[in-house]
């Protein structure tokens, strides 16, 4: 089947179309009506006559092409609005997309902080003065521990010295008013005998 539809294509190639009104393009449906119509010369004129059917038929032939063309750019307009509304809605997304992105890339780029957005470079920069901070309050707060431990211990010794030295000072008071009790009592004892 394939071999007779290839057969009658080529035979139909190979032979010349006949002009006619039927078929063939618009300029060869004039050329034929040119060759199939008659004329003469009247007061050194030449005219051409057409038959009115012929005529009538090729106009009709002109009309269809060009409704035929009509249509056809119409459905071209159509696709062609499809086609830009098509782009329009992409490039709606497109930027939609872009500014998603961009937000993304954003909040990526920056992180929240005592619910406000700062980016990482702050953000690095308020968490190492916060922590830098620490630090030197951690510092200052060991140097005065340290200041006030040493004062706290040479307080303990001096009070222990003091101590030391009081219950010395008692013991010897203590010894003294002994020893003056006792010379006391001798000295009652004494006198009691000498009377």
């Amino acid at each position: 089947m394939a071999f007779l539809t290839y057969s009658q294509n080529y035979a139909q190639e190979g032979e010349e179309q006949e002009p006619s009104l039927d078929r063939g393009t618009i300029e060869s449906q004039f050329d034929f009506i040119y060759n199939k119509s008659g004329n003469y010369r009247a007061e050194g004129k030449r005219y051409e006559v057409v038959r009115t059917i012929s005529l009538d038929q090729l106009r009709q032939n002109v009309i269809d092409t060009l409704n035929s063309y009509n249509e056809r750019a119409a459905e071209l307009k159509n696709t062609i609005s499809e086609h830009e509304s098509t782009i329009s809605s992409l490039n709606n997304k497109l930027e939609e997309t872009t500014n998603n992105l961009a937000a993304v890339t954003e909040e990526k780029d920056s992180m929240s902080f005592l619910g406000i957005m700062t980016s990482k470079g702050t953000y690095n920069a308020i968490l190492w003065t916060v922590i830098g901070s620490l630090l030197l309050l951690l510092l200052i707060f060991i140097y005065k521990f340290r200041n006030s431990n040493i004062l706290t211990q040479e307080a303990k010794s001096n009070l222990a010295e003091l101590e030391t030295e009081y219950e010395d000072h008692r013991r010897r008071a203590l010894e003294r008013e002994q020893k003056i009790s006792r010379q006391l009592q001798d000295e009652i004892n004494k006198y009691k005998k000498q009377k």
